[in-house]
């Protein structure tokens, strides 16, 4: 990813968490387990089990005690590798929960008005 691009996903992370507030943050992060399970049993396409692998190594890099560059060595250089890790992972995270969130909304307001097997005049 070039720098040019992860500036734009860091901003757009950043810009997509002050907008929904703390609540609308807290919802996406509610919505993760169902994403993650809609992805694996591939009804939801937006999300590509290759990204979705992605995600879930970048989250146990994070937690590992085992670090590419150790902050006992390189302080500074070994906290901004996690750092990076982290805004890469929110950055995705936010933006893979957005889209999912707006494939549910269509999905919803698609259930509620179309009946199978039911023919309703044109309004």
């Amino acid at each position: 990813m070039t720098r040019t691009a992860r500036r734009a996903a860091f901003a757009s992370a950043a810009s997509a968490a002050a907008a929904d507030g703390p609540a609308g943050f807290f919802s996406r992060v509610r919505t993760l387990p169902r994403l993650v399970r809609d992805v694996v049993s591939g009804r939801y396409g937006g999300l590509s089990r290759g990204r979705l692998a992605l995600m879930v190594l970048a989250l146990a890099y994070i937690v590992s005690p085992v670090d590419l560059l150790p902050e006992v060595l390189l302080s500074i250089p070994g906290l901004a590798d996690d750092a990076a890790v982290a805004a890469w992972l929110v950055a995705s995270a936010l933006g893979a929960t957005g889209a999912y969130l707006a494939w549910r909304g269509e999905e919803q307001e698609t259930a509620g008005r179309v009946v199978p097997g039911v023919v309703q005049p044109a309004p």
